[in-house]
């Protein structure tokens, strides 16, 4: 399943987020891309919010990874972007984030193929103008892409 939605707005691009959230339980990877400062961090503060975060969600830019607890499950945030290159010891360092008892979002994924596997959800960000962003979210999960294509229907974007 694909979608593909012109966000207009930081109000919109963090309702889509939220909506995203919703559909996700422990266990679950998401994946982001894009370009710097395109919204990925952004994305997944409102994400976590929903997800019964109240803390504040900070990009984890200089430590790689931040864990948060949702009370009855931990959310992890990585963020790549730093790797100068990732082997299959990097990888075995990174286990602990993608347990079944975590919703584990990933920033710049691509920096740690192919020892990362198997994303829910694959999120692109791009910039079309100052305040919009084209979200593309593909997910391979069934029940993810069942809610997001209800939640979408007809939307127009």
């Amino acid at each position: 399943m694909a979608l593909e939605i012109l966000s207009r707005s930081e109000e919109q691009t963090a309702a889509l987020a939220a909506s995203l959230a919703k559909l996700l339980e422990p266990g679950d990877i998401i994946f982001l891309s894009g370009q710097l400062g395109v919204g990925k961090t952004f994305f997944i503060r409102h994400a976590a919010e929903a997800l019964g975060i109240s803390e504040p969600v900070t990009s984890p830019s200089f430590t790689m990874a931040q864990t948060y607890d949702a009370g009855h499950f931990r959310v992890h945030h990585l963020d790549l972007y730093r790797l100068s290159g990732f082997s299959a010891d990097d990888a075995v360092d990174f286990e602990e984030y993608f347990e079944n008892d975590a919703v584990t979002f990933v920033e710049w994924p691509e920096r740690a193929k192919p020892y990362i596997e198997g994303p829910d959800v694959v999120i692109r960000i791009d910039h079309v103008d100052l305040s919009s962003r084209r979200i593309s979210i593909e997910s391979s999960n069934a029940r993810i892409a069942s809610g997001l294509e209800e939640r979408h229907a007809g939307s127009g974007d």
